[in-house]
């Protein structure tokens, strides 16, 4: 996609091409945030926790085995870590 076709959309939405940029980088981001939600629900129903820390607590507890307990709790951190650059990027687009 080129800037052409930016141009053009701008003028057939009547929408200014740094407006129409930002919308579809908030668009990405938003998609982009859902998805790790949908990721990072999907490990905690696995195991039926509420959070990172239960499901460690539980590991710990021998409630809950080891492998691959623990390499999913790794996944859940790095998501939320990603999460937190998807949401700090958020808001610093409203900014």
């Amino acid at each position: 996609m080129g800037l052409k076709l930016i141009e053009e959309i701008s003028r057939d939405m009547s929408l200014g091409k740094d407006a129409l940029i930002e919308k579809g980088v908030e668009a990405f981001l938003k998609e982009k945030k859902r998805k790790l939600k949908l990721e990072m629900l999907g490990i905690l129903a696995r195991y039926k926790v509420y959070s990172g820390k239960e499901l460690e607590e539980k590991i710990k507890a021998g409630e809950i085995e080891e492998h691959p307990g623990w390499e999913d709790l790794i996944v859940l951190e790095n998501l939320e870590a990603v999460l937190g650059k998807v949401d700090g990027c958020l808001r610093n687009l409203r900014a």
